[in-house]
């Protein structure tokens, strides 16, 4: 019995996703084009249409999910002057993991003067779902972001919830070479209980950050205005010239209206995808 588990777990470890995207843009005659493109496994990025002056890339993930032991990597450059946008052409599904959390690593380098918009669809933790993720950002002192990040704690429209399961989300932000912003968030064993609690979510299903970079108090008392639409909870606040606005929500529809009220004020343009 011993040895027949052995070999099982042995052959999912070896039918594990192994996905990387890189690449780079840059800015010519003021119009933003591809440069270097690397991918292997099963990721892939595809740039939908032209645009005038920014590009859009759409990430494709064709395992059709995330499992345990899963390892995916991105990894970007905006040279100096360009404007990118990146969203997914769905949302992530994160699935139940018998061996080891998945791994997510996503590294963003932004120059001078350029724009970044990460704008993924939700990212949707099954139960027993174990994923470590890490953004590592680099940003150019004139260099502006929008990085937008929607976690949903199982699939509520269906009626499921996560109960157990891990979930390791790491963030570092530099402006200028300085660290201005680090923060790792754990959740792990009996998640759906933690979750109910007041402190936590509340009974919250969904959960999001959006990170403004720059970002000032003008900036947050706009995004305050529209306070009495949002239906779920919303907390702004600006400091080491970003802003930051966090959401918790019943489910996913609520929370992607409201960061969209959020994102509305800052004047960003959201992904075709996004409006579908």
């Amino acid at each position: 019995m011993r040895s027949d588990v052995s070999a099982t777990s042995s052959v999912f470890e070896a039918n594990r996703a192994r996905g990387a995207v890189r690449f780079d843009v840059h800015a010519r005659d003021g119009v933003t084009r591809r440069g270097t493109l690397y991918e292997s496994g099963s990721l892939r990025v595809r740039f939908p249409s032209p645009e005038d002056d920014g590009l859009s890339g759409v990430f494709v993930n064709t395992a059709g999910g995330v499992a345990g032991g899963d390892c995916f990597d991105i990894d970007i450059a905006a040279g100096q002057g360009s404007r990118l946008t990146l969203t997914t052409a769905a949302a992530e599904k994160v699935y139940r993991a018998p061996g080891g959390a998945a791994q997510l690593n996503i590294a963003l380098k932004v120059g001078a003067g350029a724009h970044l918009g990460w704008l993924p669809q939700e990212t949707i933790l099954f139960d027993r779902a174990r994923v470590h993720r890490r953004f590592n950002i680099e940003l150019d002192e004139t260099a502006s972001l929008l990085l937008c990040e929607i976690v949903v704690f199982g699939r509520t429209a269906m009626g499921e919830r996560m109960e157990q399961g891990e979930f390791v989300d790491r963030w570092r932000l530099r402006r200028g070479g300085r660290l201005v912003f680090a923060e790792t968030v754990r959740l792990d064993g009996n998640i759906g209980a933690k979750l109910g609690r007041s402190a936590f979510a509340n009974g919250g299903a969904a959960i999001g950050t959006a990170l403004i970079v720059p970002g000032d108090e003008a900036l947050i008392e706009r995004i305050r205005e529209t306070s009495d639409a949002f239906s779920g909870e919303v907390g702004i606040s600006a400091w080491n010239g970003f802003a930051m606005a966090r959401f918790c929500a019943q489910d996913a529809a609520r929370l992607r209206a409201d960061m969209m009220a959020v994102l509305a004020r800052t004047g960003a343009a959201l992904p075709r995808l996004w409006l579908n």
